[in-house]
């Protein structure tokens, strides 16, 4: 059974590059940036479905930590927070 689900998973994964070169470069980046879009989207519903009160500081520190928050050091995230707070406090 495992040995299928990798030679499907093999499968889907070539013909999901398959369909995405035929697309243009244009095509490709406006994709990219659609899923950008709708993955902020689901991390604030995400923010606001625990607390209905969120700040905007709430919704970008979340957007950080669920984007970045492997790949950058636990030092620059609370630079990156403290920043955070800094700007929406002016």
């Amino acid at each position: 059974f495992i040995i299928v689900r990798k030679i499907g998973r093999k499968y889907i994964e070539e013909k999901f590059i398959k369909m995405i070169m035929k697309k243009s470069g244009e095509e490709r980046i406006k994709m990219g940036c659609d899923m950008n879009e709708t993955a902020k989207r689901l991390v604030i519903a995400s923010v606001f479905q625990k607390n209905l009160s969120s700040s905007e500081e709430d919704i970008k520190i979340a957007i950080l930590d669920r984007f970045y928050g492997n790949e950058v050091s636990p030092e620059m995230k609370k630079e990156f927070i403290r920043k955070i707070r800094l700007k929406l406090d002016t």
